[in-house]
């Protein structure tokens, strides 16, 4: 730690990592200090060179003896002494919530603005930008925001906010870090300094925030590269609100993670990961000069930003809903796999198709290569745990984590019950079930890792919530999957993860050509009989994948939990929902009966 002076107030400085990289300066919030960014400089000291300080009346450093010496002046000057201290020509700043706050008007003035390369802003918007979103909102979103900036009216009132933190508000911050973020006390955080912190920071709202939102500047553009991370589960800064930044910030990258707001405490791994791409993103591009400017699709020196980067970038013209998406499917070497393997790629997608068989995967993916975009085709049996486990591994070192999974691979097996061997059981269960299972539990971990949501697509059946004689296996293994959905569903959604059960009805695809039929000592031509009047009879149904696939992307768009498709799907999810005992009298009436006829047919 050094000293740096500003004005009548001494500055604790601290400084760590090699000086000749990259200067990250990480400027902390109310009532935080310098150390609420612990587990970020960590991660961050070995790739650059990481500044933080204790601003004016917190932590280490000293209070102004005038109460109002906390204008943006003043917090200008701070900032200024310390970028004098460092001595770098410029430095990517990072702020949280009153850090984030003074960042976005730091970034404005001629003094800082061309000190500072990029900005990543997260838990507090510019007051200017926050102004014009009062005044010109829809009336609802701007309800919603004043109803979440409560505190704000009550920190102007004299004494009362003093004593709270005198009193009860430690222990307040600390159980509500507790409760709504899962984050418990560390040596640091909070601060041992916290009341004295708490009741000096009073000065930043008595001092900015009632003049910056009487006359905010007409145009508060900004032209700082920014990188705004909006936590989702942040009780104090709307959506809304933060949307509306974007027509000040030509060069903005939106990104979003399933956080609360202390996300550098909860989620550090995942806020070092976006600081650092940011800033290494617009090194390279601030290297190469204005001609190539900040963040192109196809990046600068040859170096493409991440998939999860490009995709943040705002204002970047028309794209496809999922553009700059990576899509995994399997069983995608045909039926609906194919079809939802072509219509992700054809609206921007990069889709990996998986398939037990490697040559019909590979005909999926060159078919969609020839016409969209890229796509790639891997061999993989979804039942074999140690092949799932590879092909995951491959997919995130080789393309990344990929943003939506459609887990498709199934089989069938019809007839009888007693009729089912333990094999024939082993097999359904291994593909229909497992195979889910091994996609779900393998790329779910990813996503959560990587902490920037995705979307999980199981492929069930009308079969899952329609009873039958003839498909007790089958059944029982999309019933299986539908309710794993719904589990995960609810498991997921704090990550901000989405999981959609597709239960498709009667379907034109080979499935039925490729079951297995059983039926008793039926002879082996009987059976290719009944699975060739079994596919015919799909065929004439006339309900293409294409028609599934359209569902699946209008689902993961929407984020739908289960959605039944096709005729015979909606009525049978609707009769189980609301007469499960007509359900239970129509698998009497059908099935096994009929699939026993066309097997003993000789």
């Amino acid at each position: 730690m050094r000293w740096v002076r500003s004005g009548d107030v001494r500055l604790a400085l601290f400084e760590e990592g090699d000086p000749a990289a990259p200067t990250v300066l990480l400027l902390h919030g109310y009532p935080d200090t310098h150390r609420v960014w612990d587990e970020v400089a960590g991660l961050l000291r070995d790739r650059f060179h990481v500044v933080r300080y204790d601003v004016r009346g917190a932590g280490r450093s000293g209070a102004p003896r005038d109460g109002g010496d906390y204008t943006y002046d003043h917090l200008a000057a701070d900032m200024a002494a310390v970028l004098d201290a460092v001595g770098k020509p410029g430095v990517h700043l990072v702020g949280h919530d009153w850090g984030s706050i003074q960042g976005w008007e730091l970034i404005g003035r001629p003094e800082i603005k061309g000190r500072v390369t990029s900005f990543t802003s997260f838990g507090g918007p510019g007051l200017d930008q926050a102004a014009h979103f009062m005044r010109h909102g829809r009336r609802a979103e701007v309800a919603g925001q004043l109803l979440r900036s409560w505190y704000i009216g009550v920190f102007q009132a004299p004494v009362a906010p003093e004593l709270a933190w005198r009193t009860v508000m430690p222990r307040v911050l600390e159980r509500t870090m507790r409760i709504s973020e899962g984050i418990a006390p560390r040596p640091g955080h909070p601060a041992d300094t916290l009341r004295e912190d708490g009741v000096n920071g009073l000065g930043l709202y008595r001092a900015n925030m009632s003049t910056v939102r009487r006359t905010p500047r007409a145009e508060p553009v900004v032209e700082t590269p920014v990188q705004l991370i909006e936590t989702t589960r942040d009780p104090f800064v709307s959506p809304a609100l933060l949307a509306s930044l974007r027509p000040w910030v030509p060069r903005m990258w939106h990104r979003r993670i399933a956080a609360g707001h202390w996300a550098q405490r909860s989620h550090p791994e995942v806020i070092a990961r976006m600081i650092a791409e940011f800033a290494e993103h617009v090194e390279l591009a601030e290297g190469a000069g204005p001609a190539e400017g900040v963040g192109g699709a196809e990046g600068v020196r040859g170096v493409r930003p991440s998939r999860e980067l490009r995709r943040a970038r705002t204002g970047a013209g028309e794209r496809g809903p999922y553009e700059d998406r990576l899509v995994v499917v399997t069983g995608a070497g045909g039926g609906i796999g194919r079809a939802t393997a072509r219509a992700f790629a054809s609206h921007g997608a990069e889709v990996i198709c998986s398939d037990i068989d490697l040559a019909a995967a590979r005909r999926t993916a060159d078919g969609i290569s020839a016409t969209w975009r890229t796509a790639h085709a891997y061999r993989v049996d979804v039942a074999d745990v140690a092949e799932m486990e590879r092909f995951a591994r491959l997919v995130r070192d080789e393309h990344g984590v990929p943003d939506i999974v459609v887990n498709n691979a199934g089989i069938a097996v019809a007839g009888p019950f007693l009729d089912h061997s333990v094999e024939d059981w082993r097999r359904t269960l291994d593909v229909n079930l497992w195979g889910v299972i091994h996609g779900c539990r393998l790329f779910a971990a990813q996503m959560v890792e990587r902490g920037e949501g995705g979307h999980i697509v199981n492929i069930a059946s009308l079969a899952a919530f329609a009873p039958s004689r003839a498909l007790p296996a089958y059944s029982t293994s999309k019933a299986a999957v539908k309710m794993l959905s719904d589990c995960l569903r609810a498991e997921l959604a704090g990550q901000g993860i989405g999981v959609t059960a597709i239960c498709p009805g009667f379907v034109s695809t080979g499935i039925a050509g490729s079951a297995t039929y059983l039926g008793g000592d039926a002879a082996p031509r009987a059976r290719e009989d009944a699975a060739a009047r079994a596919d015919r009879a799909l065929t004439r149904r006339g309900y293409p994948p294409e028609r599934v696939a359209a569902h699946i992307l209008r689902a993961v768009h929407r984020n739908r939990p289960v959605v039944a498709v096709n005729a015979e799907g909606k009525i049978g999810y609707a009769l189980s929902r609301i007469s499960p005992a007509v359900m239970r009298r129509l698998a009497r009436l059908s099935g096994a009966g009929e699939i026993s006829r066309l097997a003993d047919r000789d």
